[in-house]
């Protein structure tokens, strides 16, 4: 698969290899800086405020597919303190095609944009961020595999993230996010075991 600057892109292994996907660009992985559930993968912008969380969560079975990723969504607002009325909206909702995934073994897959008004590291400064949310759905694993993407949209110059924006050097775009949601793929069920 080529990426937008022309390069082949190549899967990176997830959970040991359990999963796969193509990655964008200037990505860090986070658990060589700290430390991260073992449940997740969590991937920074080298130059931007960007990240995105591969996520493994429990099936949610009293939840409709078409409701799912809203369902998610606001539990992630919740954990980001973002549940304020005004503090969080979600934009649209579409399924993803199972033509377009290399994931098959999914019985739905969804995408979600939003917006949440979030603060960093417990400070007051709140910025907007505009989360990307792919969601898959894996009930014969018992397991959702979500995938966020936060982009950041206006930063309050009183956060610590304030100093990254001066420096938006090819920040990631919705088709590298597009690109990874239809290029993840499973290779060991026995990662849900």
């Amino acid at each position: 698969m080529q990426s937008a600057g022309g390069r082949a892109d190549q899967a990176h292994p997830l959970f040991g290899g359990g999963l796969s996907a193509v990655i964008p660009h200037s990505c860090t992985d986070v658990s060589e800086l700290r430390e991260i559930p073992d449940n997740q993968e969590v991937f920074a912008h080298a130059h931007t405020d960007q990240s995105l969380i591969v996520e493994l969560v429990e099936y949610q079975d009293q939840v409709a597919n078409q409701d799912a990723a809203r369902y998610h969504f606001e539990d992630i607002a919740g954990s980001n303190k973002a549940l304020d009325p005004g503090a969080f909206e979600v934009t649209s909702v579409v399924p993803l095609p199972k033509s377009e995934l290399s994931l098959s073994e999914c019985s739905s897959a969804w995408r979600l944009t939003g917006t949440q008004c979030v603060s960093k590291f417990n400070e007051e400064a709140r910025n907007t961020v505009t989360l990307h949310l792919g969601l898959f759905r894996l009930p014969q694993f018992s397991t959702d595999v979500l995938i966020t993407f936060n982009d950041p949209q206006s930063i309050s110059p009183d956060s610590s993230s304030a100093a990254a924006m001066g420096t938006h050097r090819e920040p990631w775009t919705v088709q590298d996010f597009q690109c990874l949601l239809q290029s993840l793929t499973l290779h060991n069920p026995g990662l849900f075991g």
